[in-house]
């Protein structure tokens, strides 16, 4: 058996699908050079038959990288599987990922069918995408870990006969002990022809329903898995995914486990504040590994154990995942290079032009706040990209307090012509939107609103998120500032930025 595992990175695939952090093929592409320098074996780049965008993000991700494998996800129908083949046509290395669920509960509640009609399926479309001439297929028997073994075993040895390499075995509902996924690993290696052999590798493929994802992928790999479908900060459905990072440093830090990764752990931090940034996803602060607190250390007893010896109370040096010990303070003092310096380390890249417009951006708000932090820096990052959209925020200007009827009067810039309006309301974000409203005349619903602090000072950036309902649609947007009503302001816009365009391609203003 192989002592390498193999990791399979579905961020932009299971990971893209959470509500509100889809990106866009630009995004995407910079994710996927950003998971190739990471050392990450396949890429899931996406669903092609699901949308003409996600079609268009596998075929462009497919031109700009060259190392990893790109996967693409199909049902176990051929039409699915063309387009996925279609998608991949650019990529070096082509995998086609198919399949059917398994369990009890799919085949009788999702197919109203049989066992035997559904292992039939799963063989007819293994060979389906066989036939496409791609570099692999893998097959996955969906919600296996509540599917019985003895016949999931069967299933994966039709698979593997018809011509599939790789078998993933999903804990798609999160639901499976950690002991009872190994002991299915451990049940298929034993029972599946072409597995033992090497003929073909077991995948996990777990959710985090119950926190337990992270323990299943491991028990999977103790007990012959060979490959992890993973996504970065742990993103995905409900509860997310298991946590490449994670997976990788336990690799790395226990030496008893004689097994290998390609993983570059030194790029973790910056691939981390990526995701984080473009999906609008931030990282809860005691996450494991990438998490602000992951290496901080506020009890007495413990600072006065780190101070002696870093082994009392870490048993991961923080350069092994990317993190500097120093720590340049960021300030309006800062010059390019610094901002730049910091930019690369949290994994943007910006031209010289984008780095300019950034740069002006940086200094306003650090006359304001007098010290940046890097969800700061990574909100202008995210701005700047925002500003590139057909409607801008020129200015606001809003009037409120106890005993004043709010005032707002806005400006914006729809594809190079400004407009403005004014308007009053029951607040000032109220008065705001009735005045940006009076510009967009598109029938738009506020159906959901967050307002985030990044920190505790009164000082810091705000970000907001929101959803805006819109001819049936339902969008989702992102807005930051130091002012509440401002960054709003700039998540409705967002939102707008992002309607599909009326029947005669122009917005109404």
């Amino acid at each position: 058996m192989s002592d390498r595992i193999i990791f399979f990175d579905t961020t932009l695939r299971d990971g893209e699908q959470v509500p509100g952090c889809q990106l866009n093929t630009i995004e995407k592409i910079e994710v996927a050079r950003q998971l190739e320098q990471l050392g990450v074996d396949v890429i899931e780049a996406g669903f092609p038959v699901s949308s003409p965008g996600d079609f268009n993000s596998v075929v462009e991700i497919s031109k700009a990288v060259s190392n990893p494998i790109i996967c693409a996800l199909t049902r176990a129908v051929e039409a699915d599987i063309d387009a996925a083949a279609d998608a991949l046509q650019y990529a070096r290395l082509k995998r086609i990922h198919t399949g059917i669920g398994t369990s009890d509960e799919h085949i009788r509640y999702k197919f109203n069918s049989t066992r035997e009609e559904i292992l039939e399926r799963a063989v007819a479309a293994v060979k389906y995408a066989v036939s496409k001439k791609v570099d692999e297929v893998e097959f996955y028997a969906e919600d296996a870990g509540r599917t019985d073994n003895e016949y999931l075993a069967r299933v994966a040895e039709a698979a593997i006969k018809a011509g599939a390499t790789i078998i993933n075995i999903p804990d798609t509902t999160g639901y499976c002990l950690p002991d009872e996924f190994g002991a299915k690993i451990k049940y298929l290696m034993e029972h599946v022809d072409g597995l033992a052999n090497g003929k073909a590798i077991l995948s996990t493929h777990c959710h985090n329903d119950l926190g337990m994802a992270t323990a299943n992928t491991m028990s999977g790999i103790l007990n012959g898995a060979r490959q992890v479908e993973v996504t970065i900060n742990g993103v995905g459905e409900r509860a997310g995914n298991t946590s490449l990072e994670e997976i990788a440093m336990i690799l790395k830090c226990h030496h008893n486990i004689p097994l290998e990764c390609g993983i570059n752990t030194q790029r973790i931090t910056a691939a981390s504040r990526l995701v984080s940034s473009l999906m609008s996803m931030p990282v809860q602060f005691n996450k494991a590994i990438v998490g602000r607190n992951a290496f901080a250390h506020s009890s007495g007893i413990h600072q006065d154990g780190v101070l002696k010896n870093t082994s009392t109370y870490e048993i991961i040096d923080p350069k092994d995942v990317g993190l500097e010990e120093g720590n340049i303070v960021m300030t309006a003092r800062s010059g390019r290079a610094a901002l730049r310096h910091r930019l690369t380390a949290l994994g943007v890249k910006a031209d010289a032009i984008a780095m300019n417009r950034i740069y002006e951006s940086f200094l306003k708000l650090a006359d304001k706040k007098k010290e940046l932090t890097d969800d700061d820096i990574l909100m202008l990052a995210g701005a700047d990209v925002a500003a590139k959209r057909h409607v801008k925020l020129e200015s606001l200007e809003v009037t409120t307090g106890k005993g004043v009827v709010p005032d707002a009067t806005i400006r914006l810039n729809v594809d190079g012509e400004s407009f403005s309006a004014r308007s009053t309301g029951n607040g000032p974000l109220d008065a705001s939107i009735k005045a940006l409203k009076q510009i967009i005349r598109r029938t738009m619903t506020l159906k959901e609103m967050t307002i985030q602090a990044l920190s505790k000072g009164s000082d810091d950036m705000c970000k907001v998120h929101m959803q805006v309902e819109n001819d049936g649609h339902l969008y989702y947007g992102f807005g930051s500032d130091t002012d509440i009503v401002t960054a709003s302001v700039e998540a409705y816009i967002d939102c707008i930025n992002k309607f599909k365009p009326e029947s005669d391609g122009k917005d109404a203003v």
